[in-house]
């Protein structure tokens, strides 16, 4: 299920680093919490969705790669990411 406009704005508005930035890791990474988050309660009801599951871990994988970037390039907006989101870090 993709977001709806207002919401996903409203994700980009928060969590970016100039006016006019989309696609930043830290927002990237914000709107996949989001998306995952969305997915896991559709799961919860919809067990034996098996292409829904394989969706959710595709993006779970991405946001984890997006996070190794963020935390190789910029700790300390790796750290703060993390805690904004409650993201467990390794």
């Amino acid at each position: 299920m993709t977001l709806a406009k207002e919401a996903k704005a409203e994700i980009i508005h928060e969590f970016h680093r100039h006016e006019k930035d989309t696609g930043s890791p830290e927002v990237q990474i914000a709107l996949l919490t989001n998306r995952i988050q969305h997915l896991t309660e559709h799961l919860k009801e919809h067990k034996h969705d098996e292409s829904s599951r394989r969706g959710l871990l595709k993006m779970v994988g991405q946001r984890r790669r997006l996070l190794a970037y963020l935390r190789k390039k910029d700790y300390q907006r790796f750290v703060a990411i993390t805690d904004r989101l409650n993201i467990r870090r390794k």
